[in-house]
C-alpha cells in the first residue's frame, strides 16, 4: 500500500488505526482510560524493560501497552501519521511545543557543553535557553542569519567551550521575522564538524514550526531532530495545545524515555484531536499559503507598510533567497511588516481590525494578528530584542483559511484609521 500512495495526506484516515480491534469503528475511538491489562506477568515485565530503557526492543518486537503515561493506542496512531509527513523513523509528542522544546534540550545537553542557536527564536525558547540553561551550568551562543560558517566557526572558538558544543538549535524560519539559516550548511560544517574534531555528539534540532509538515522537511537537510508545536499547523483550530519531535529511532528511544519520567505527553484525547486534524492538514496549509501570498503582494503596496518580511517576496539578490531555494516548498503563511510609526500606530491598526482576531499563536483557520515587543517576544531581553530588529512597528499576521479579499480588505480598513507621517503628508 505504501509503495502505491506514496503521499502522506492519503494515509492520514486510515494509518496505524485497524478497525477490527474496535468494534469496527470508522474513526480511531478515543481510549480515556489509564491503565491497560497485561495477558501475564511475564509480559508486563518485558513491557517496562522497554519503556524505562533498560534494554532494546528486538527486531520484531513492540511496546505493548503498559499505562497512558508512557503509552496510549491514540497517541501512538498520532505519532505512526506524524512521522509519515517528515519521513521520519518515530516521532514523540508532548502536552505542548514548548515541553517539546525543553525535553529535547534536557536529554541532549549536560553541565558544561555549549549550544549554539538561531537568532531570533521564539519568546518562550529564547527564555529558557537564556535564562533557564545557564543556571544548570550550560554555555549558550546566539548565531544571526548574516553570519557566514567561518563567522560562526570563529564565535564557537571564542567562547571557549569549542570542545564542549553539544547542539545546534534551529528555528527557521525565525519568529518573528522569517529570518533563514542553513541548516545543511550549519550540520555539515559546523555539526559534523565538531563531532569529528571532539569526537562528541553534536544533534542539529529545528524548530520547523513556522512551516509545519508541508513546506519544509529538516531531516532531509541535516537535521537529527525536528520539533514542531502542534498546536499551530498541525492542530490548526486553536483549540488544543501540543508539540512534536521527530527524527531517527535511536534519538527517539531517548526522547521517549526522559518523556515516560517528566510524564509530559499528551491526554488521548489531545492525541484524538490532533489525528482528526491531520486529515485535512494538506488542504488547510495549501489555502493558508494562497491566502498569504495574496496579503504579502497587498502590503507590499501599501503607502502606511514600511517593509514586508515574507519568504514569498525574496528576490534573488536578497539574504536568503538561496537558502530559501533549497530548504522550502513553499513560502507560508506568515507574514510580519513593520508600519510606518511605532506602538501607537501598530496598536491603533491591531485594535481596529473586524475579521482577523488579535491574538498571539498561529497556524489556525482563523486569521490572527498581534504585537511581538509587547507579547510573544516581551520576555526576550530588551537590548537582545533591538539586535535582532523586533521593534515597536512590526506587526505578525497568522494568514487563515478565510476568503483572500476579506482579510485583505480588513487590514485595508485598519490601515485607514491609522495615521502616519506619510498620511499626513498633504
Amino acid at each position: 500500500m505504501k509503495d502505491k500512495f506514496k503521499n502522506p495526506e492519503s494515509h492520514m484516515m486510515t494509518h496505524g488505526y485497524k478497525p477490527e480491534l474496535s468494534e469496527g469503528a470508522v474513526k480511531c475511538p478515543i481510549f480515556q482510560t489509564s491503565t491497560f491489562v497485561f495477558k501475564t506477568a511475564e509480559e508486563g515485565k518485558s513491557f517496562f524493560e522497554i519503556a524505562y530503557g533498560l534494554r532494546e526492543k528486538e527486531p520484531t518486537e513492540e511496546l505493548g501497552l503498559i499505562y497512558s503515561r508512557i503509552n496510549n493506542p491514540n497517541l501512538e496512531i498520532l505519532e505512526n501519521r506524524l512521522s509519515l509527513w517528515d519521513k521520519a523513523d518515530d516521532c514523540a509528542v508532548f502536552e505542548s511545543g514548548m515541553s517539546a522544546i525543553s525535553t529535547v534540550l534536557l536529554e541532549f545537553l549536560k553541565p558544561g557543553d555549549l549550544i549554539v542557536y538561531s537568532n531570533p527564536t521564539y519568546g518562550g525558547t529564547d527564555h529558557f535557553i537564556n535564562h533557564f540553561l545557564p543556571e544548570i551550568g550550560i554555555h549558550t551562543l546566539g548565531i544571526l542569519p548574516n553570519q557566514s560558517i567561518e563567522e560562526v566557526k570563529s564565535a564557537i572558538e571564542q567562547t571557549g567551550y569549542s570542545n564542549k558544543l553539544a547542539m545546534i538549535y534551529l528555528e527557521t524560519p525565525a519568529n518573528p521575522n522569517n529570518a533563514l539559516f542553513d541548516m545543511s550548511g550549519l550540520s555539515k560544517e559546523i555539526g559534523s564538524y565538531y563531532q569529528n574534531k571532539n569526537k562528541k555528539e553534536v544533534i542539529v534540532a529545528v524548530d520547523n514550526t513556522y512551516m509545519g509538515p508541508i513546506w519544509q522537511h529538516p531531516l532531509e537537510h541535516g537535521a537529527d531532530l525536528t520539533i514542531y508545536s502542534a498546536t499551530k499547523y498541525i492542530g490548526g483550530h486553536s483549540d488544543l495545545i501540543a508539540g512534536a519531535v521527530m527524527g531517527n529511532q535511536e534519538l527517539l528511544t531517548r526522547v521517549k524515555t526522559l518523556r515516560t519520567f517528566l510524564g509530559n505527553m499528551i491526554s488521548p484525547n489531545t492525541a484524538w484531536l490532533l489525528l482528526r486534524s491531520l486529515e485535512t492538514l494538506k488542504l488547510r496549509m495549501d489555502k493558508q499559503c494562497e491566502n498569504a501570498q495574496k496579503v504579502a503582494a497587498y502590503l507590499l503596496e501599501n503607502k502606511k507598510v514600511e517593509k514586508v518580511y515574507y519568504l514569498g517576496l525574496l528576490h534573488p539578490e536578497e539574504q536568503g533567497y538561496e537558502i530559501y531555494q533549497k530548504q522550502c516548498s513553499g513560502p507560508g503563511a506568515m507574514i510580519s511588516f513593520d508600519i510606518i510609526g511605532g506602538e501607537k500606530e501598530a496598536f491603533k491598526f491591531l485594535n481596529s481590525l473586524k475579521l482577523i482576531k488579535l491574538a498571539v499563536s498561529l497556524g489556525s483557520t482563523e486569521s490572527l494578528a498581534q504585537h511581538p515587543m509587547t507579547m510573544t517576544h516581551a520576555g526576550v531581553d530588551p537590548e537582545h530584542r533591538k539586535r535582532i530588529n523586533i521593534t515597536e512597528k512590526m506587526i505578525r499576521i497568522s494568514v487563515g483559511v478565510e476568503n483572500a479579499t476579506d482579510i485583505i480588505n480588513d487590514i485595508e480598513q485598519a490601515l485607514e484609521v491609522v495615521e502616519t507621517k506619510e498620511s499626513l503628508v498633504i
